[in-house]
């Protein structure tokens, strides 16, 4: 008989979520903001828009990583530092250690303070999830890029998040790597956690996306189901974005 397989995180206890007046502004420019949203989805909340767009940028501010210039970031009420801990965080491109694919693992685990005894086996539960099982004892750094990014959401899995941050984590990946990481992403949502993720990928957002937040030049213009987005955006620049077109020279979002 088949072990069930593991659940790859933790019922979502940080929604809703609210971004009150969220900007963040360097060299005197203002790059994103202010935004005013909150997310109570579960689900996949796909944060679309072109490059430069801001999408990095406000993942990084829902993390934790940098501090906003103004307004603020609120999980549910939670103190920032109990809220990240409940988080993983993956990045476009992948930061692994000079050791074996399942260390990598096992170090994310030492890091959360889980014992010891029980890191290798939720480590290779992790690469399990994300088809690296075989691969565990391979030092990471001679992967594949796509087998190195799964490997870093492997290192994400393991902590059993309640929400896991994408920042464009398939931008270099060919069509199978990215699938694979689709496919671990649409497991997320059925075992309750809640996706937020980065991407300029219109198929992509149009695969995964329970709901869009549509950026465009760091001003969030719309939010909505990607149901309701997709059959008609409300904004010239969506509007524009959806068919591949370039943004007029006056900036006009309309």
């Amino acid at each position: 008989m088949n072990a069930e397989p593991m659940s790859l995180g933790a019922p979502c206890a940080l929604l809703p979520l609210s971004l009150r007046g969220l900007s963040f502004h360097a060299g005197g420019t203002e790059l994103l903001g202010p935004i005013d949203a909150s997310v109570a989805l579960a689900g996949v909340s796909v944060v679309l828009g072109a490059n430069g767009a801001g999408k990095s940028l406000l993942l990084h501010l829902l993390h934790g990583l940098i501090v906003p210039g103004a307004g603020y970031v609120d999980w549910n009420g939670l103190p920032p530092a109990a809220a990240r801990a409940r988080q993983a965080f993956v990045f476009q491109r992948p930061l692994l250690l000079r050791r074996s694919t399942l260390a990598n693992v096992t170090y994310a685990l030492a890091l959360a303070g889980m014992p010891r005894r029980e890191r290798r086996g939720r480590a290779l539960e992790a690469l399990q999830a994300v088809g690296l099982a075989q691969l565990a004892e391979r030092p990471a750094r001679v992967l594949s890029g796509g087998e190195q990014q799964r490997v870093a959401l492997a290192r994400a899995l393991a902590v059993r998040p309640a929400v896991v941050l994408l920042d464009e984590a398939t931008a270099n990946l060919d069509p199978a790597a990215t699938g694979a990481v689709e496919r671990v992403v649409e497991r997320l949502r059925g075992d309750g956690v809640k996706v937020i993720m980065a991407t300029h990928d219109l198929g992509q957002a149009r695969r995964l996306a329970d709901e869009i937040l549509f950026l465009d030049r760091g001003r969030l213009l719309e939010q909505a189901p990607a149901a309701v987005f997709f059959a008609g955006p409300r904004t010239a620049a969506a509007r524009r974005f959806l068919a591949g077109e370039l943004p007029p020279e006056n900036g006009d979002a309309s």
